[in-house]
């Protein structure tokens, strides 16, 4: 047995949404649980968010019946973290909403959403200088044309749009109103398109804390994300800690834009030339060493990619080069004959590659029945 306990105080995480909410000025809370809450437990941990918020899982297993659906839970879900293997028929039975990131994700929605007769609601990523998920601003025109299409035909609905901000945790840094400028520029060509959103997100939980202001949730209703409330610290709010001690290539391959896009988190990742990016989604959360962004890397194709920027909990980023043949569902092998070795993870982690292996090994699937 573990001399370790942990126990966690779901009252606690209620009480952090309610603070949240009173700090949004009038925005809706979508209570993000990917990660198994950020090893709250995903089920518990929604249910003590879920009053007056709309959870949000990065996995689509975890939001179809198997876990939160099958739990209880009725509410609006939101779910975007998958490449054109997104399991729609699923979802869409399970009445859950979907993210929509490149034509290809839609197509694999459409074509389910009319197997099924049944409409899939859809949410539009767009990449507003996250460099990481989601649509281009160029490329957004054709992929709203796409969904109107599909939502003409009654197989898709066009229920909201959202986007993330790679700086949000430090005020006042320049990328911020950027971004917020970026969507709004979205916002604006969605309603010159006839296109009514029931939704628009953009502020995650640091957000919140440190710019509250509407002026970067633009239309209402909106959404704020609220991740990880019992590690959140900020002087304008009272949380309490809820813990107590006792690769397929998801995103796909799209083209950079010719001034050197700043890639996640921080940007700790310029590319130096009009360039595609990918998508991987697999992070920390999986085994995937945080320390190893910029610096490990994988096999796809036959060709090894360094990671760009940082790893992130559930996903990262490689810098395909400016031409390619990688697509969208492609294998990304992070270790094994033909990929990179544990040595080389060892190397890029400053660690030894006993425990990369027992590191990867050990881990519980990601997607549980």
């Amino acid at each position: 047995m573990s001399a370790l306990e942990i126990t966690v105080d779901y009252d606690a995480i209620t009480h952090n949404v309610e603070v949240l909410r009173g700090m949004a000025e009038g925005a809706a809370v979508m209570a993000v649980v990917k990660a198994d809450a950020y090893g709250h437990g995903l089920v518990p941990a929604a249910a003590a968010a879920r009053a007056g918020v709309r959870p949000g899982s990065a996995l689509p297993s975890r939001a179809r019946r198997s876990s939160l659906r099958a739990a209880g839970d009725s509410g609006r879900i939101f779910t975007w973290l998958f490449g054109t293997e997104v399991p729609a028929r699923a979802l869409i039975a399970a009445d859950v909403d979907m993210s929509v990131s490149s034509p290809e994700v839609l197509g694999a929605i459409i074509a389910a959403a009319r197997d099924l007769t049944l409409p899939a609601r859809v949410h539009l990523a767009i990449d507003t200088g996250l460099g990481r998920e989601g649509v281009t601003l160029p490329a957004l025109p054709g992929l709203v044309d796409l969904a109107l299409a599909a939502q003409a035909e009654g197989l898709v609905r066009i229920v909201g749009a959202w986007t993330h901000l790679a700086w949000a945790d430090q005020p006042g840094h320049e990328t911020i109103d950027v971004q917020a400028d970026n969507f709004r520029s979205a916002l604006m060509l969605l309603g010159e398109r006839g296109v009514e959103l029931e939704v628009r997100h953009i502020a995650n939980s640091a957000c919140t804390l440190t710019r509250p202001e509407p002026a970067l949730r633009p239309g209402a209703p909106r959404h704020r994300d609220v991740r990880a409330p019992s590690h959140s610290r900020s002087r304008r709010a009272r949380l309490w800690p809820a813990p107590r001690d006792g690769g397929a290539l998801a995103g796909g391959a799209r083209e950079g834009r010719a001034r050197r896009p700043g890639v996640s988190y921080a940007h700790q990742y310029v590319t130096p030339y009009p360039t595609t990016l990918g998508l991987i989604s697999a992070g920390y959360a999986d085994g995937v060493y945080r320390a190893a962004g910029n610096r490990a890397e994988v096999e796809i194709r036959g060709r090894r990619y360094t990671i760009a920027g940082r790893v992130c909990m559930d996903q990262f980023v490689v810098d395909l080069g400016p031409a390619t043949e990688v697509r969208e569902g492609d294998v990304a092998t992070l270790i094994g004959p033909d990929g990179p070795t544990a040595t080389h993870w060892a190397e890029a982690a400053d660690t030894i590659n006993y425990e990369v292996v027992c590191r990867f090994g050990g881990l519980r699937p990601k997607e549980s029945a």
